[in-house]
């Protein structure tokens, strides 16, 4: 697999997540060589359905500096 942030290569790794409310600690994912880019099935999933999908989170627009 190609990194999508870089087009760098992308290799097997395993992670660590102290914080993980899943109950899961250790993960398998991808991270790129050259940019560090870390890619695993849950991010793959949120990239796929977008802030859009999620109920009850939308995108706060930031209105220009200044501006209220």
């Amino acid at each position: 697999m190609r990194c999508p942030r870089c087009n760098g290569l992308m290799v097997d790794d395993w992670f660590q997540d102290i914080r993980d409310d899943t109950g899961r600690i250790n993960f398998e994912g991808l991270r790129c060589l050259i940019c560090g880019e870390v890619v695993d099935p849950v991010i793959l999933r949120n990239r796929q359905i977008g802030p859009e999908g999620i109920p009850g989170r939308r995108r706060r627009r930031l209105s220009p500096a200044g501006v209220s």
